[in-house]
């Protein structure tokens, strides 16, 4: 039985001793300060069109001190519904969702992996086009594809989540703590290996999942995903949580030290963010890899706790990337970091 890791992370807080190398942001490599805050300076200039932000702000480097963390609050699913092969319908709070269901053989003390979709998708398009199950369930695992749904304050009524990058009134969180509770519930899957995975606005939602459910989820994978400003604002000086961030050169929608945009974006860098990580997960090594067609991967880990890992692919824009163009299994490499989490 897994100890409640909040409990585990009261001792105080480890600075991350990295290796040469490992550091891309020029920032220090504690985490504390981003490259807007240095500049002093923060607009939006790379935000995916779902936060139709603009606003200028200083990224605060205060975090809430100790291991404060308020769990969230949940509600009954509604309505569950099958209404064709492996696929579902409920609602949450009032709000619709459907979900897909792929099962292993032996679904007692499978591992779960719940995939959350980008901003206008849905959990069939999202199936559709990545399709970590033919991957992921030949190893045991179980995997669901979730839908998410319109906030009344869209006028486009396009799916998405409520990642924390703009201001949204669905309980997004809740909602997904609930279904995957039920999933763990309904089919005994293993609560010690139940993980995450999304792309852009889901991917966005990986790292605010990271933050407020690393009760429930055990390491989350952000594909060209960033943390929303305000989540940044509330972090922890201490987590539990394996996060994996796969980012591209040239994504204009994710903040990065390495073309400047961090120094003028409303959310953080990305390279911040994932020096946070590893520091408040108290990891003291990593180390530099290259992967697929000139590709890097840092690696923050040890063998005492979970891992975290970056990867910047070469000239990648805005995708679920093509392991024909770029030499990366994307797939793959998810399934291969939640197999790495201790």
């Amino acid at each position: 039985m897994k100890m409640n890791r909040f409990a585990r992370v009261a001792a105080t807080f480890i600075g991350c001793m990295v290796l040469a190398g490992c550091s891309k942001s020029g920032v220090p490599q504690d985490g504390s300060g981003s490259a807007g805050e240095q500049a002093g300076v923060a607009t939006d200039t790379a935000t995916e069109s779902v936060s139709g932000s603009g606003a200028t702000d200083a990224v605060t480097e205060e975090t809430t001190q100790g291991p404060v963390f308020n769990p969230v609050e949940r509600k009954p699913l509604e309505d569950l519904t099958e209404t064709g092969d492996n696929t579902y319908t409920c609602s949450y709070d009032g709000v619709g969702h459907d979900f897909i269901l792929e099962l292993p053989e032996e679904t007692e003390g499978a591992p779960l992996i719940v995939m959350l979709h980008g901003y206008g998708q849905s959990a069939s398009v999202m199936k559709s086009e990545v399709h970590i199950e033919e991957d992921a369930v030949p190893k045991g695992y179980a995997v669901v594809y979730v839908t998410g749904a319109p906030d009344s304050t869209d006028p486009t009524t396009a799916n998405g989540w409520n990642s924390g990058i703009s201001e949204n009134e669905n309980d997004d969180v809740g909602f997904i703590v609930s279904l995957t509770e039920y999933l763990q519930d309904e089919y005994g899957f293993d609560k010690d290996r139940t993980y995450a995975a999304g792309f852009s606005n889901g991917a966005f939602m990986m790292h605010r999942l990271a933050m407020d459910a690393q009760d429930v989820f055990s390491a989350v994978a952000s594909v060209c995903g960033k943390m929303p400003k305000s989540v940044w604002d509330r972090r922890y000086d201490s987590n539990q949580v394996g996060v994996l961030q796969i980012s591209g050169e040239k994504d204009d929608v994710v903040p990065k030290a390495l073309d400047g945009s961090a120094t003028y974006a409303y959310d953080p860098g990305i390279e911040d963010v994932m020096q946070y990580w590893a520091n408040s997960n108290g990891i003291s090594q990593c180390v530099d890899e290259s992967i697929g067609k000139n590709s890097t991967i840092t690696k923050y880990g040890d063998t005492e706790g979970h891992k975290v890992w970056s990867v910047m692919v070469k000239d990648g824009h805005h995708s679920w990337y093509d392991e024909g163009l770029t030499g990366i299994d994307v797939n793959g490499l998810i399934i291969e970091f939640f197999e790495e989490q201790n």
